[in-house]
């Protein structure tokens, strides 16, 4: 394979690395939050 294709192989499976290690820590990140809030300030956590 030419050196143009591991290039484009390199960012796409990068990219598709970073959006999927975005969304795990965006979803605990949330989910801590919302725990957090319901603790301190008696929120609800659907809201």
């Amino acid at each position: 394979m030419n050196i143009l294709m591991w290039i484009l192989i390199f960012v796409g499976g990068a990219t598709g690395a970073v959006s999927t290690l975005y969304i795990i820590v965006s979803l605990f990140a949330v989910l801590i939050y919302k725990i957090y809030r319901k603790i301190v300030y008696h929120a609800s956590l659907y809201d």
